[in-house]
């Protein structure tokens, strides 16, 4: 029988330096999805990564030897040792893998609690899916209730008050640490999403930005005119550095984009203050070693914990609430991820009992030599009764299963009686795959 597996690690598992390896960018993601979902046990797969989490959401036969081969996947991935991977990951089954994503979509498993950012990576992890055509019923489920719950919780909580994510809070550090940054220097590398979101947090702050795109110039002129700022080519960066108090380098690089020779080489030319580096990218875009310098100080996405502690307790009861509509729209989850077990498995018992009946009443055939055919047909219709008021009252137990433990249950009767359930009748009673795009982006939309 196909289960729902939720594997991968976390900033709560893993620190960055673990993280970014298992970090996949657009290419290495479609790669990486198409390589699972090449694999014997492995039926429907989405990978989400983002810059605290690389998780897959996969559904199988077999989930022991799944989880053991995608454990083998993400630490070539890694160039890690299996072993030596093993205890940052963590692995969830069912109604408790599809809870965990529930959380993810709501916020409540992110760095910043009720962060914005979250909801639009797991639509987009979602729509790449669809896309690449690995998504399948169960998934296509899971991600539309988790999505769905995500926007719930948004709007029937304060718990995303303030909007605030780690480019956020990345200028929160900045002014605690500068003792303000109204009137500073500040430089933004990168273009994307974190990028724009740190780069409107310092504006606001009164911060003078300079943009610096690694790849699309235009989109850095673009941001550059919204915020009443400069714009530089990557190779200014170093004359731009010689200027900054405050960097904040937001990439999707593979490699460093600051190195510590080359910085060191900036700051023998700077005349000026201490200079801030605060690193969003995983992979990180800032050289671990910068932080030796004199006059340097660097922050990566894990020092940012003191600041989002603060936040974390401020949202503790908001999460609370948050946590109760998770719990209700599991429920919907558990009913609907029951039925698709329910229905084939009954079936299939009351198949194996009438199978018995049948096969009792052939071995017994010969036996009955003075019996008419009426008395055969009295027989079977007796054995049949028997059947039925046997199933009767189990039939209508399992079929009032409700809460998240029905997939385990349906899991016991099947080993103990022995049944075999065809697939094809458990995906039969499934959504199929109608799920296209337009009604994907139908959902809320995070700025890019």
């Amino acid at each position: 029988m196909s289960e729902l597996i939720a594997i991968g690690v976390s900033h709560k598992t893993a620190p960055v330096e673990v993280r970014e390896r298992l970090a996949l960018t657009e290419v290495r993601a479609n790669e990486f999805l198409r390589d699972v979902h090449g694999v014997n046990e492995v039926q429907e797969v989405v990978v989400l990564s983002t810059c605290n989490r690389t998780e897959l959401y996969v559904v199988v036969d077999e989930p022991l030897e799944a989880e053991s081969t995608i454990l083998a996947m993400l630490a070539r991935l890694a160039h890690i040792r299996p072993t030596a991977l093993g205890p940052a990951i963590y692995s969830h089954r069912n109604c408790d893998a599809a809870r965990h994503l529930y959380r993810v979509s709501s916020g409540l498993e992110s760095m910043i609690v009720g962060e914005d950012q979250i909801q639009g990576q797991v639509k987009r992890a979602y729509e790449t899916a669809l896309q690449k055509e690995t998504a399948g019923p169960l998934t296509n489920h899971l991600f539309k209730a988790a999505l769905a719950t995500g926007k719930r919780v948004r709007h029937e909580t304060a718990l995303s008050a303030g909007h605030l994510s780690l480019p956020s809070v990345s200028a929160m550090l900045a002014r605690d640490a500068l003792g303000g940054i109204a009137g500073r220097a500040a430089v933004v590398i990168g273009t994307g999403e974190s990028s724009e979101l740190a780069a409107r947090a310092l504006a606001d702050a009164g911060a003078t930005l300079t943009f610096v795109a690694t790849r699309r110039r235009h989109r850095a002129v673009s941001l550059a005119e919204r915020y009443g700022a400069q714009s530089a080519p990557f190779d200014e960066l170093p004359s731009v550095l010689a200027a900054a108090d405050v960097v904040v380098s937001a990439t999707s690089s593979p490699h460093h984009l600051i190195e510590a020779d080359e910085l060191e080489q900036v700051l023998a030319e700077r005349a000026g203050g201490p200079m801030l580096l605060i690193d969003l990218a995983v992979p990180r875009d800032i050289d671990p070693a910068c932080a030796e310098l004199p006059g340097v100080s660097l922050h990566d996405v894990d020092d940012l914990e003191a600041v989002v502690a603060r936040n974390r307790r401020v949202r503790q009861s908001e999460a609370v609430r948050a946590e109760g509509i998770i719990e209700e729209e599991i429920q919907s989850f558990a009913t609907w991820l029951g039925s698709l077990q329910v229905r084939p498995t009954l079936a299939a018992l009351r198949a194996h009992a009438n199978g018995i009946a049948e096969q009792v009443l052939a071995e017994n055939h010969g036996k009955w030599e003075s019996a008419s055919q009426r008395d055969i047909e009295r027989v079977q219709a007796l054995s049949r009764a028997i059947v039925n008021r046997l199933l009767h009252h189990p039939t209508e137990r399992i079929k009032e299963l409700r809460d998240d433990r029905v997939h385990a249950r349906m899991a016991l009767v099947r080993d103990l009686f022995g049944l075999a359930v065809d697939e094809h009748s458990v995906i039969e009673h499934a959504p199929a795959q109608t799920q296209d795009l337009s009604e994907i982006r139908q959902l809320p939309q995070s700025p890019r």
